[in-house]
């Protein structure tokens, strides 16, 4: 996962949140709402200058701006608009704990949403659930899921301020080709897999530092890191994995492979496009759109238009930015 960022949405220059609280509450306010008006300022503007602008339509209005668009808008188009509205580790505490509520958990979005964090994001989904659920993530989790799936995730969440993910400390080489044994020593050069080598070393090193791991395990193992994991694991573990591994190789192709999935077979993940879209637009969607044409010869944007409809369908168009 490299540094760099390619964002579909940067905000504006010249933001004035005043203006923008008085646009949207005159496109909500009277007979009928005025959508396009409230996609046009949503979708461009950064989550930073949303929050501003939550900030000036309270003060000036006295009025909940989140509440508001709720009782105006329905359906997906609302969910995407809020989802937008919210600082970025809230909405994915919340969707960490809508995968956990109720009956089953969806560990595909555990997965999703845990596996391809730096450590600093991790950190501050950490903090913000506990002060939004009055709980810790790790011991919601540790309720839903088990065994060495359970592990890895608890790894992964618990040492984030300490540190798993340290994406500042740089790459070590000599240290690389140590781990890069270990897994092989754990994995393929054994009868059975020690799973708990596999993830310390997957849950705790860098996204730029597990690169380095993968190359030398290829060196020693005569064959990929994807490949060892799908022949010795399996299940919810086996997809953590290899969410790892290729969010260290692209974390943009990984996140197309995860929305051709929500539009593929009968019906239409909206959850997953949501996320995808809103968590991503100011990271790597641009990215992912040109993966996404690499990987399928079809443009995301077509994709889109033809699995969705209405404001949700504009909404979701505008976020992916010009083609």
């Amino acid at each position: 996962m490299t540094g760099h960022r390619e964002p579909t949405v940067v905000g504006v220059p010249n933001f004035n949140a005043m203006e923008d609280a008085a646009t949207l509450r005159a496109a909500m306010k009277g007979f009928g709402t005025d959508e396009q008006a409230i996609i046009d300022i949503l979708t461009s503007r950064s989550n930073a200058q949303r929050q501003a602008i939550s900030q000036a339509f309270t003060h000036e209005y006295g009025r909940d701006l989140i509440e508001d668009l709720k009782s105006e808008l329905g359906g997906h188009f609302e969910d995407v608009i809020v989802a937008l509205m919210l600082p970025p580790e809230e909405y994915l505490c919340k969707e960490l704990n809508k995968c956990m509520e109720g009956l089953g958990t969806d560990e595909s979005v555990l997965i999703e949403i845990l596996c391809t964090r730096t450590k600093k994001e991790i950190a501050d989904i950490v903090q913000a659930y506990e002060r939004l659920y009055d709980r810790p993530l790790a011991e919601h989790m540790c309720s839903e899921t088990s065994g060495d799936f359970r592990r890895l995730l608890t790894l992964i969440v618990t040492r984030a301020p300490q540190g798993a993910r340290d994406e500042e400390a740089g790459v070590d080489a000599a240290r690389a080709a140590e781990s890069a044994q270990q897994l092989y020593d754990a994995g393929e050069a054994k009868w059975g897999t020690d799973e708990e080598v596999f993830n310390k070393i997957l849950a705790h090193e860098s996204f730029a530092q597990l690169r380095l791991i993968f190359e030398e395990y290829k060196n020693i193992a005569g064959r990929t890191i994807e490949q060892a994991i799908k022949a010795e694991v399996d299940g919810e573990l086996k997809d953590a994995y290899s969410a790892i591994v290729e969010c260290v190789q692209s974390a943009a192709a990984f996140f197309a492979r995860r929305l051709r999935a929500a539009m593929q077979g009968l019906g239409t993940d909206d959850t997953t496009l949501i996320r995808v879209f809103v968590s991503r637009a100011e990271v790597d969607l641009a990215a992912i759109k040109r993966e996404y044409e690499r990987l399928y010869d079809k443009t995301l944007e077509s994709e889109i238009r033809g699995e969705t409809s209405g404001d949700y369908k504009r909404a979701l168009v505008a976020l992916l930015g010009p083609a």
